[in-house]
């Protein structure tokens, strides 16, 4: 008599290669294709219809091991369980877990970052995409970027605004919005759940003044031009990059996002330009920067701490990252200067040139990336006046570091080169 089940022996086994089915009983078959490749499946009717139910190939799983598995099926049938629909089962409960998983993990910086790619085809301005990344690049992200999206509730979302909602109150209530944008997407795609820790009406509202009212505008406190060339030898004795970098910052008339974000790639040694991406500048527009002699030797100093694999001019403390926001400013505070910033020393620049050159204000606002007011001149400016800010920056570096006993009469007159 015939057997029911373990039909085939391993001989048997090793030995075919005839394309077709051989039948270990039971519902399992070893199947054999073309070309000889074998895999084992379980055969059973369900409603009247015959199914066939994969169980992997003979490579990896061996004779034992099937049996094994097509037992563990008779056993699903004789519960009325279908095989089939069981695998289906728990393969969306795999599914589901891997989901959960993600959506715990899944962090601000990555959802902001999806928000955007959904988004921005929407958004015709290139300026305001580059905002977007920007602004939230800029006071969210050091804030909350990396913490899962699920876990981020008010006081972060506080911590992040408050530092700005007085001094910068219509970049402050922007950034909120784009917060909660950012917070209802992560909440449509599963990533966090409950009430948005960013929504103004009836929550926000309660902790922070209307923006509407608030009226005084605090300016980033700025060290005295005359007391510069005195500073700069005292800041050349800190050891580290964050000195280099706030050297740097100085001599470009740079903002602090601008600095630490840069890049060796956009630093044209040859002709001296150190160009910025317009999506770290905060007009969103590509900005040149005329180097002087002396920010070409900061660099060379920047260049011998270069890490490798890390292509920030300025390198931060974790691979591959660039410096930290507050490095500049933490600094300052071990040098004992708390009553400025890093910001500040663009005003130290403007009212030095202001004050003490005959440079054009256009000139200087420019060197400064700041956009001009009036819309009709906006429209038919079509340079970067580079030239000329090349040589209001090398006054400026030649000032920066002049002898700390001449200030006093350092006037430039630079009526006939800026006339040239």
């Amino acid at each position: 008599m015939a057997r029911a089940i373990h039909r085939l022996s391993k001989r048997e086994i090793k030995q075919a290669d005839a394309r077709g089915l051989l039948n270990d009983g039971g519902g399992l078959n070893l199947q054999i294709a073309e070309g000889g490749s074998k895999a084992w499946i379980f055969r059973y009717v369900r409603g009247g219809e015959e199914r066939r139910m994969g169980l992997g190939s003979l490579i990896t799983v061996t004779l034992d091991e099937a049996r094994d598995l097509a037992l563990t099926q008779r056993k699903l049938l004789q519960a009325r369980i279908d095989p089939l629909d069981s695998r289906r089962a728990q393969a969306a409960e795999l599914t589901q877990e891997r989901r959960k998983l993600e959506a715990s993990t899944k962090t601000f910086a990555e959802c902001a970052e999806a928000y955007i790619a959904a988004n921005e085809a929407k958004w015709r301005n290139p300026k305001h995409r580059a905002q977007w990344r920007a602004s939230l690049a800029t006071y969210a992200s050091p804030v909350f970027g990396s913490i899962p999206v699920a876990d981020i509730g008010t006081p972060l979302v506080l911590e992040a605004l408050q530092k700005i909602w007085s001094t910068k109150t219509e970049t402050a209530s922007r950034v909120r919005g784009r917060i909660e944008h950012v917070l209802g997407w992560a909440t449509l795609h599963g990533y966090r759940s409950g009430d948005n820790p960013a929504k103004w009406n009836k929550h926000l509202e309660q902790a922070l003044p209307n923006p509407a009212k608030i009226i005084a505008v605090e300016h980033h406190p700025a060290m005295p031009y005359e007391e510069l060339p005195a500073f700069l030898p005292r800041l050349r004795e800190q050891e580290g990059i964050a000195a280099i970098a706030l050297e740097f910052l100085i001599l470009c008339a740079a903002r602090t996002g601008e600095v630490i974000g840069a890049r060796w790639s956009e630093i044209d040694h040859d002709e001296r330009i150190w160009t910025v991406p317009g999506q770290r500048m905060k007009a969103g527009i590509e900005h040149r920067v005329p180097l002087p002699a002396q920010a070409l030797d900061v660099l060379k100093r920047a260049a011998s701490m270069r890490l490798r694999g890390n292509q920030h001019v300025f390198p931060g403390g974790r691979e591959g990252s660039g410096l930290s926001n507050m490095a500049m400013l933490a600094l300052l505070r071990r040098m004992g200067q708390t009553d400025i910033t890093t910001h500040g020393f663009r005003a130290t620049f403007k009212t030095w040139a202001s004050e003490r050159t005959n440079y054009p204000n256009r000139i200087v606002e420019t060197a400064l990336a700041h956009q001009l007011e009036d819309k009709a001149e906006k429209a038919y400016t079509r340079t970067d006046l580079l030239a000329k800010r090349r040589r209001l920056m090398n006054d400026w570096a030649k000032y920066c570091y002049s002898p700390v006993t001449s200030q006093a009469d350092n006037v430039i007159n630079l009526r006939k080169e800026i006339a040239g």
